[in-house]
C-alpha cells in the first residue's frame, strides 16, 4: 500500500522510486519466466508423448520433412501411399534431371490432397502435378489415426485449419490438433527408449517423399490380395502373380473373397463417424462440425442399391467437389494436373470407378494414366516388384513405374532435365548418397536378420 501511494502521488524520494520500480519489475520477470518454464515444459511433455511409428518416426514426419527442403520441383506428386511407395524422385533425377517431390500419406483423402497442394504453393510452384485417384473412393474420413499422419506435420496456418475442419471425424474436436497431449497424455505410463531417444530429432525416412523398400513379398505368397482380377486387363490366362488361371471366367471378374485391407479389422474395432447420429436424426447438430451438414449421399455414402454393378462406388460429391477445387487451382497457377491410378492390388479398383475417372478427365481435358492397363508397358511383375504382396512396390517396381513416368514427363510435358544445374547437381548429389546408403543398409538388414526391421 506504501509504496502504491508512494508512486501514485510521488511523494517519495528518487532513490526510493527506484527500488519500487525494480522490485515491481523483478516480479513481472519473474511470473513472464515462470510463465516461459511452464510453456516449455508443456511443449516438451507434448513432444514426449507423441508416439512414432517404425521406432524413430515422429507421427507426421512424412509431411514435415517437404520443409526441410532447400530447392524447388518441377513435379510434385499428391495422393496416398500409392504414389509415395510406388515412385521414387531420386531415380528420376539420377535419370532424366526431373526434380520432384511427393507429398503423400496413408489414406491421404482427396480434400486432404488438395489442401496439400494449397499449402505447397505458398513455397513453390511446381510446372505438374500428379494426382493418384484411389482416395476418390472414399466420401468421409476413416480414421484419426490416418487424418494425423497427414495433418499433424504440416505447418500451422489457414490451410492447416481448414485441412483440419474438412478432415475430422465425429467426436474428434479441433483443441486436439492444435495440443497433441490432450490425446496422447495417456502414453506418459508406457513410454520407451524411442521417445527419448528420437526426442529431439528423427531419422530421415523419406528421399523426396519417397519410402524405400528394397525386399521382396511376391502376391503367389502372400494372403494380402488376391491378384486374379487383373486377368481381364492383362489378356493372358496368367495373373499378376504369374499363376495360371485359364479355368477363371473370361472376363476374369473378381469373386467375393478379393482380398479387402479392413476385412481384417473386426467390425467392432472400426468407426463409422455415422454411428453416432440418432436413427430419428432429431439429434441437434453442432455447426462447427462440417460432418453434420453434409448429406450422406453427398458425402459419398452410398447404399447397396446405388453401388455399381461390378462392386465398384459411385463416388460421392464431397471428394468430387476437392477434386474440381484441386483442378482448378492448378488451372489458376498454371500447372498441368495429370490423374494417376498406381497398380496396387488392393483394395480393387473397379471398371465402374476407372470409367467415372476417365469421364472426368475427358470432360476437364485432363490426360489420366492408369498403370493398371500398362502393366506390359511397365514390366511390373507381382513376383518380384513388390514387399507386401502387391499392395505396395518395392524399390525395384517404383523404378519401372517411375522410369515409364520419367518418359511421360518428358516427351509430353517438356519437363526439363536440371543435371547440369550445378547448385541443383549438389544438392541432389547429397540425396543420391543417402538414397544409395539406405539400400545398402536395408541390404544388411535381409542379410543378417532375413528381414527389414528399422525401416
Amino acid at each position: 500500500m506504501e509504496e502504491q501511494l508512494c508512486l501514485r502521488f510521488n511523494v517519495c524520494g528518487p532513490g526510493k522510486e527506484w527500488q519500487i520500480r525494480v522490485k515491481r519489475g523483478k516480479k513481472i520477470a519473474v511470473g513472464i519466466l515462470s510463465a516461459a518454464v511452464v510453456v516449455l515444459l508443456f511443449a516438451v511433455l507434448q513432444r514426449l508423448v507423441q508416439p512414432k511409428y517404425a521406432d524413430d518416426i515422429l507421427e507426421g514426419n512424412f509431411t514435415a520433412e517437404y520443409y526441410q527442403e532447400t530447392t524447388k520441383h518441377d513435379v510434385l506428386m499428391i495422393g496416398d501411399c500409392e504414389v509415395y511407395e510406388n515412385f521414387d524422385p531420386i531415380y528420376l533425377w539420377k535419370n532424366y534431371g526431373i526434380t520432384s517431390y511427393i507429398r503423400g500419406n496413408a489414406q491421404q483423402l482427396t480434400w486432404q490432397s488438395y489442401y496439400m497442394l494449397e499449402d505447397t504453393l505458398k513455397y513453390e510452384k511446381p510446372k505438374l502435378v500428379v494426382y493418384n485417384v484411389q482416395a476418390l473412393t472414399h466420401g468421409e474420413p476413416q480414421k484419426e489415426e490416418y487424418n494425423r499422419m497427414t495433418l499433424d506435420g504440416m505447418k500451422w496456418s489457414k490451410t492447416k485449419w481448414n485441412a483440419i475442419n474438412a478432415s475430422m471425424c465425429k467426436g474428434e474436436n479441433m483443441l486436439d490438433y492444435i495440443f497433441p497431449i490432450l490425446r496422447y497424455h495417456s502414453r506418459i505410463t508406457s513410454l520407451s527408449r524411442s521417445d527419448l531417444t528420437y526426442f529431439a530429432s528423427a531419422r530421415k525416412v523419406t528421399h523426396n517423399g519417397y519410402y524405400m523398400r528394397i525386399d521382396v513379398l511376391p502376391a503367389s505368397e502372400s494372403d494380402v490380395a488376391d491378384p486374379t482380377w487383373l486377368l481381364g486387363k492383362q489378356n493372358s490366362t496368367k495373373n499378376g502373380a504369374g499363376e495360371d488361371i485359364s479355368g477363371e471366367e473370361e472376363d476374369g471378374s473378381a469373386d467375393d473373397d478379393v482380398y479387402d485391407p479392413w476385412d481384417d479389422i473386426p467390425e467392432d474395432d472400426v468407426y463409422d463417424p455415422w454411428d453416432d447420429i440418432p436413427e430419428d436424426d432429431t439429434e441437434e447438430t453442432d455447426s462447427s462440425d462440417p460432418w453434420d451438414a453434409v448429406d450422406e449421399q453427398e458425402a459419398g455414402i452410398t447404399e447397396k442399391e446405388d453401388d455399381s454393378a461390378d462392386g465398384g462406388v459411385v463416388f460421392g460429391k464431397y471428394p468430387m467437389q476437392y477434386l474440381d477445387k484441386m483442378t482448378a487451382l492448378c488451372k489458376r497457377n498454371n500447372i498441368q494436373l495429370v490423374l494417376i491410378k498406381a497398380p496396387s492390388l488392393a483394395p480393387q479398383w473397379y471398371d465402374s470407378e476407372d470409367a467415372q475417372v476417365v469421364e472426368y478427365a475427358k470432360k476437364n481435358k485432363l490426360p489420366y494414366i492408369n498403370f493398371y492397363e500398362l502393366l506390359k508397358e511397365t514390366g511390373i511383375d507381382y513376383e518380384t516388384d513388390t514387399y507386401d504382396g502387391g499392395l505396395h512396390m518395392n524399390l525395384s517396381g517404383a523404378e519401372k513405374l517411375s522410369k515409364y513416368l520419367g518418359n511421360v514427363l518428358v516427351k509430353d510435358y517438356g519437363i526439363k532435365d536440371h543435371r547440369g544445374d550445378k547448385t541443383l547437381a549438389k544438392v541432389y548429389d547429397e540425396k543420391c548418397r543417402i538414397h544409395d546408403n539406405m539400400i545398402r543398409a536395408q541390404q544388411k538388414e535381409l542379410d543378417r536378420y532375413g528381414e527389414i526391421r528399422r525401416y
